[in-house]
């Protein structure tokens, strides 16, 4: 019998949408002929539509019931068809088997297969590792790196387990676990972890964290466990289907009981197949998504809309989602008397015009906006996670962080020290200078806001909703960029498991939790909220993966629209129920009286499903007015 029932459901998957189209339209034109009546055929056409459409939901009905006892919408519908073909209605059998055919693709069409993305993830897992033993340097599967080894990682390569650096200096690019838009400086002593990407300088580690222990393994099962436990929700259709089930069994044996007419109790069934009720809720979707699409979001997983209509938090990544993920230049102060600012931005501009690091590529790019054109320098060395020496204007420059100016012996003064640390608490980041041997000021940088950042928070919370700053940066960046804003929360230094956390622990307080986020680290998030928004533009591919709905264009000004937009589906969904239910048990009052055959019931049914259709259409072109100043 299991075998019976798995060949049958393969055949039940076989072709898809595009079959399921065809059929349909075999199924309609079968329909209209049967309707005309102006053929001599030896059967009535009205049997293609019962073929096509009918079989498949008596297999699904007979599916579930044989192997769990699954009553859903689909029993209900069987018993009409065999009922109607049993007393010869064979229009009104093929009517409805077609309208419940019609709901279910266009329910499939609005639900699309959940994509991990986890098969990225593990394409992020370094193989190799370059282990060093005995003072010979071997490469080894990176699964046979065992903890105490000496590993060797060059620059460009991925960091293949997690450790301490033990000789070298370098500046890695940490984006994967914590989303920071800048590379981090690393010197002997400081912590790596698996997954980063070393970007300058070669140095030798000692493993740690190896296999199944590292990082990014973590990161991993994260992912796949946050997806497991995310619940889908059930069709309403199919949630009440027992219930209606057995009213309607009841109803038409009471009716055929009492008046001694089959034809009553056929009609009944007829009439109680849930053929607007199982539309209701798929059309409004498909009309909803629509129209999120006109406003830059693509929407992965139909029930996704349902769901963002209940969140009552909104948790958003800091880099890259509120800000642009960019560094730009925001000051440029010059500590020498006979050096003024744009001559020092210009000097600054001309050392690191060679350089590969974000921050001298921003540094260069703002230079260039305000109209200057910086020379290449006569002589450049990059110093890795340090900074740059080069040679301008027959001068020595000297660019980069703190541990730069050390090594050269050049101290700053008190005021430069006070200048310098007031950036920092700020959360920029600063790129200090010296000409000559001697300290010539600083340039600093900073991630900036996306534009109507504050108006699209403020109209978040103007529809219920919290908005929440979850990010990996520091405390110091975060309240930086997030203390102007109007936020519920903020929660800086954030790793991907604290990320998760968060998210579980307000979504078992009873608040549910829509994540925003672009990076890698964001996944684990995305897929462990009730909803997952990601950027489209900025965000990774295994962030895009692992969303329930992707913001193409990155316009994060019109996340208030898609909360509006949801919230008004839920309610058109709610009005399609009620008129559907309400015509339902008029249509059943006047099949018991004998006032409906099946035919003109099946019929009252279409006209039915036909207003829920255009009743979901108008939310097309819906848009909340929001009042005057947001």
């Amino acid at each position: 019998m299991k075998k019976l029932v798995k060949k049958a459901e393969a055949v039940l998957q076989w072709g898809g949408t595009k079959k399921d189209i065809v059929l349909l339209v075999l199924s309609g034109i079968s329909l209209l002929l049967s309707l005309w009546g102006g053929l001599s055929l030896p059967f009535d056409p009205a049997w293609v539509a019962i073929l096509l459409c009918g079989i498949p939901i008596l297999a699904e009905a007979a599916i579930g019931l044989i192997t769990a006892f699954d009553i859903k919408a689909d029993v209900l519908v069987s018993l009409a068809l065999i009922a109607s073909v049993g007393i010869g209605e064979d229009f009104a059998a093929g009517e409805v088997a077609f309208i419940m055919q019609l709901g279910a693709l266009l329910e499939d069409m609005t639900v699309a297969k959940a994509r991990a993305g986890i098969e990225k993830l593990v394409h992020l897992t370094p193989r190799t590792a370059r282990v060093v033993r005995g003072g010979t340097e071997t490469i080894l599967p990176a699964e046979q790196v065992k903890p105490g080894d000496t590993v060797r990682v060059l620059p460009g390569e991925t960091v293949p387990v997690d450790g301490v650096i033990l000789t070298g200096r370098t500046s890695i690019n940490q984006a994967v676990m914590t989303g920071e838009s800048l590379p981090v400086d690393k010197a002997a002593g400081d912590a790596v972890t698996s997954g980063t990407v070393n970007q300058f300088g070669a140095f030798t580690m000692r493993a740690e964290r190896v296999g199944e222990d590292s990082s990014i393994q973590r990161m991993i099962r994260l992912v796949q466990s946050a997806d497991a436990d995310k619940a889908k929700i059930v069709g309403l259709a199919d949630r009440w289907a027992t219930w209606i089930v057995v009213i309607a069994l009841l109803s038409a044996a009471l009716t055929w009981a009492i008046t001694g007419e089959i034809i009553r109790a056929v009609t009944i069934l007829v009439v109680f197949c849930p053929c607007s009720l199982v539309l209701a809720t798929p059309t409004a979707i498909m009309a909803a998504i629509g129209n999120a699409t006109k406003h830059g979001f693509l929407v992965r997983e139909g029930d996704a809309l349902e769901r963002l209509a209940k969140v009552q938090k909104i948790a958003f990544d800091k880099t890259g989602t509120l800000t642009r993920g960019t560094p730009e230049v925001t000051a440029v102060h010059s500590a020498l008397p006979q050096l003024s600012d744009a001559s020092l931005y210009r000097i600054l501009a001309s050392a690191e015009r060679l350089s590969e690091h974000p921050l001298g590529k921003a540094l260069l790019a703002g230079y260039r906006k305000t109209g200057g054109e910086a020379p290449e320098p006569e002589a450049f060395t990059m110093v890795p996670g340090a900074g740059v020496a080069a040679v301008v204007d027959e001068k020595q420059v000297l660019a980069g962080n703190r541990t730069l100016l050390q090594n050269h012996r050049i101290a700053l003064s008190p005021q430069a020290e006070k200048e310098a640390e007031t950036l920092l608490r700020q959360g920029c980041t600063v790129i200090y200078a010296a000409i000559d041997g001697a300290y010539a000021g600083f340039a600093a940088f900073s991630d900036t806001l996306r534009p109507n950042c504050d108006t699209m928070l403020s109209r978040i919370q103007q529809l219920g909703v919290q908005p929440v700053l979850l990010t990996g940066d520091s405390e110091q960046a975060a309240k930086a960029i997030g203390g102007g804003l109007p936020l519920g929360e903020i929660c800086a230094g954030c790793l991907p498991e604290e990320k998760l956390a968060y998210i579980d622990r307000s979504q078992k307080a009873g608040a549910p939790v829509c994540m925003i986020g672009d990076g890698i680290n964001d996944a684990p998030a995305l897929k462990k909220a009730y909803v997952g928004i990601a950027m489209g533009g900025v965000g990774s591919d295994i962030a895009v993966e692992a969303a329930d709905i992707v913001l193409v264009d990155d316009e994060i000004k019109q996340l208030p629209h898609l909360l509006a937009l949801s919230r008004r589906m839920m309610t058109v969904i709610r009005w399609n129920l009620v008129f559907s239910m309400g015509l339902n048990v008029l249509a059943i009052i006047l099949a018991m009286t004998g006032v409906l055959n099946p035919v003109v019931g099946a019929l009252v049914h279409n006209a039915g499903s036909v207003a829920v259709i255009l009743h979901s259409a108008f939310l097309l072109k819906w848009k909340k007015k929001m009042p005057a100043g947001t």
